[in-house]
């Protein structure tokens, strides 16, 4: 069997999200980090690369996302999945055009779709604007992101403004009419020279009839939710056996250590919940001078506390921390001190014996197994937004879950970790 579908992802907690779903859903799937390892999973019906690819530079996340699409393309895979964030995480910069515009040259497609919309966290698109529950997202706390900032809810601007292919839109009306009339619709928009169509979705409903609209394009993008409405169409095609059993993820026993990156609310909600139990060491970025000190404070205080149950480490801050960090440091200069930070202490708290590891932050789980040196993953399946979790394949064997900032339920990172002390069953 060759690939049905290779899947780019621009963070490591999305791509193991978009894993997760499948594996839920009876497809099995490949999870590298290293775009050369693909050759692994070339009889495998999904694989996911996931790479740090959302705010590194332009130039750089094209590059990294067109070798990771390639070599997708070289073991057989008959079409691509671009995977980014709900919220659309990017700047007038990139990344989300430039790899698109990328990705579609490669596969020589005469357009591709954008449906960023996920029911199960409110995210939705209507008449091109991205909402987070009822708010648009101009106007929820994703304005403050600390590195990617949504102060425009209207995709197909934001959209526009990151490519150098003409934008449109499929309304809510036409996802929601007949498949023949979506088609039509589609060809008027693309007659036009429309090359990217970012599509409307509010309904579970919708994101089907979108499914059913891509599912033979060459290049999708998007969410991981839609990603969800593709193996029962492609069982009907013939292309994807009964759901086949799952390689259970074994248990790990060893302490356990939640590495926190993000400053979105819901992890400063999450931390704030796990400290009622379990201590918490915050790291105040705009408060040291030293990554060096930093870690080696943060270890003293691991030391004192692992032996009687799991810990946390965090960098996470609410905006203003952020602002006197970032006017200290600078805004990349803050990202990358905290990164290194909590990079260095995944290291160090392996060397010690952790082998349970639950990171909150697209781009501190990039960087923490980036230094732990792992780059394949056995993803378990699907337990909710957030919620996900795997095992590396070696002897000694590291139990992951890597967490984006903004999901999760507020109490998840106890019971994710005691989790990892049972083995997954299929």
């Amino acid at each position: 069997m060759q690939p049905i579908i290779g899947i780019v992802a621009d963070d490591l907690t999305g791509g193991m999200e978009t894993a997760a779903m499948l594996v839920a859903l009876g497809v099995d799937c490949g999870f590298v980090t290293r775009p050369a390892l693909v050759q692994h999973f070339a009889n495998s019906p999904a694989v996911v690369v996931a790479q740090k690819t959302r705010v590194v530079p332009a130039a750089e996340a094209v590059r990294k996302s067109e070798d990771a699409a390639q070599r997708l393309l070289d073991i057989g895979a008959r079409r691509l999945f671009f995977k980014y964030c709900a919220t659309f995480d990017s700047t007038d910069d990139g990344n989300i055009g430039p790899v698109a515009d990328s990705l579609l040259a490669l596969t020589r497609a005469t357009h591709t779709g954008f449906c960023p919309s996920s029911g199960d966290l409110a995210r939705s698109v209507f008449q091109g604007h991205l909402f987070v529950g009822a708010q648009l997202v101009s106007e929820s706390s994703k304005r403050f992101d600390p590195l990617t900032p949504m102060t425009d809810s209207n995709l197909v601007r934001v959209l526009q403004r990151q490519s150098k292919l003409a934008v449109g839109l499929l309304p809510h009306n036409v996802v929601r009419a007949e498949l023949a009339s979506r088609r039509a619709y589609l060809d008027h928009l693309v007659a036009q020279g429309i090359r990217h169509v970012i599509l409307d979705a509010i309904y579970a409903e919708d994101l089907a009839a979108v499914a059913a609209l891509t599912v033979d394009w060459p290049l999708m993008t998007g969410n991981a939710p839609i990603i969800r409405h593709y193996p029962a169409l492609w069982r009907e095609r013939g292309w994807l056996d009964d759901a086949p059993p799952k390689r259970p993820l074994p248990a790990v026993e060893s302490p356990g250590v939640v590495l926190a990156g993000s400053c979105a609310e819901r992890t400063l909600e999450q931390l704030a919940a796990f400290e009622q139990a379990r201590p918490v060491h915050r790291i105040d970025i705009s408060a040291v001078d030293s990554i060096e000190t930093t870690v080696a404070a943060a270890l003293a205080w691991a030391d004192k506390h692992l032996g009687s149950g799991p810990v946390s480490i965090a960098t996470s801050a609410d905006p203003e921390q952020v602002g006197a960090a970032q006017a200290k440091l600078g805004r990349d200069g803050a990202a990358a001190f905290a990164e290194a930070v909590l990079g260095r202490l995944a290291v160090e708290l392996h060397r010690r014996g952790v082998r349970r590891f639950l990171v909150a932050g697209g781009e501190t789980s990039g960087t923490v197994v980036e230094q732990l040196g792992i780059d394949r993953l056995r993803v378990g399946a699907y337990q909710g937004p957030g919620i996900a979790r795997a095992t590396t394949e070696e002897a000694d064997v590291v139990a992951l879950s890597l967490k984006s900032g903004k999901l999760g339920p507020v109490d998840m990172f106890l019971p994710t970790l005691e989790s990892m002390r049972h083995p997954e069953h299929s």
